[in-house]
């Protein structure tokens, strides 16, 4: 049976790699920071989401940082979190796939209401979770009303497409790695974006797979996802890559040029409907 459903898991992953629409879950919440997270009001999102403060379990997984997790450390992240507002705070880490894959080591998920993934290099994440135990948790946990978060890798990690995914350098952006943990649907999401002058790295991913929708968070920025829809939350801007562009003359969105490399930006409280592939009307 564990690894019937393992099999279907591989399937959905795929199928969400190379589906033409771009979906959020279906119930629950994602949470995608662009990293260097400072901004106190997303972690209270966060907090609030995973079941409120001073009720709240978090799962933290730092696997993506490519440290040992030392005592020290586990008891460093246990006070930030309980500091953020959560009543428990378990830290889960492994760089065995195998051992993901257990019960034993997976099931503290069914008992949190949210998962954070540091940031680090996000190969290390898929190389760890993807198609495990764990994995078929996270999903069951975004099932169950949860909240699944996370920065810089723990951003990129979340989508269908895993950009920077090479094991040879961050700089990468189509490399031996390109399967994410497929929380959203046929999407490509990059981070540190203008703080790193990264706004045109995309376009190499979209030259290869068109059909992806592209997000590139700055840093203390996220993206609250609901269903098929983000709000921009935080202190910077969003990027999309959805071959239109705003312009300014006619004060309308327009498609693209073939060969023109255009995007769209979001400032904190616009809206986006992924499935649709367009700003939200109304939005602030």
């Amino acid at each position: 049976m564990r690894r019937l459903i393992i099999v279907l898991l591989c399937a959905f992953i795929s199928a969400s790699l190379f589906a033409q629409t771009t979906e959020g879950p279906k119930n629950g919440h994602l949470i995608i920071a662009g990293g260097a997270l400072k901004d106190p009001s997303v972690y209270a999102k966060i907090i609030e989401l995973a079941g409120g403060e001073g009720k709240a379990h978090m799962v933290v997984i730092p696997t993506a940082g490519g440290n040992e997790i030392t005592p020290e450390i586990i008891e460093s992240l246990e006070k930030q979190w309980k500091e953020f507002g959560a009543a428990k705070v378990s830290v889960l880490h492994t760089t065995d796939p195998k051992e993901a894959n257990t019960e034993a080591f997976s099931k503290v998920i069914d008992e949190a209401g949210g998962v954070y993934f540091l940031g680090g290099r996000q190969w290390r994440l898929a190389d760890s979770y993807l198609n495990t135990k764990v994995h078929e948790k996270l999903f069951a946990l975004l099932k169950r009303g949860g909240v699944i978060a996370g920065s810089s890798a723990g951003a990129t990690i979340q989508g269908s497409y895993l950009a920077r995914g090479d094991t040879k350098g961050s700089n990468i952006m189509i490399g031996d790695h390109e399967v994410g943990l497929g929380f959203i649907s046929n999407i490509a999401i990059d981070q540190h974006t203008l703080a790193r002058n990264r706004q045109f790295d995309m376009f190499e991913i979209l030259a290869k797979y068109p059909k992806l929708l592209g997000v590139a968070l700055d840093e203390d920025t996220a993206m609250l996802v609901s269903g098929n829809e983000f709000e921009v939350i935080g202190q910077s801007y969003v990027m999309i890559y959805d071959g239109t562009h705003w312009n300014q003359t006619t004060g309308k969105y327009e498609a693209n040029a073939e060969g023109e490399q255009k995007f769209h930006v979001l400032r904190s409280g616009r809206k986006y409907d992924m499935a649709e592939r367009k700003v939200v009307r109304g939005s602030r």
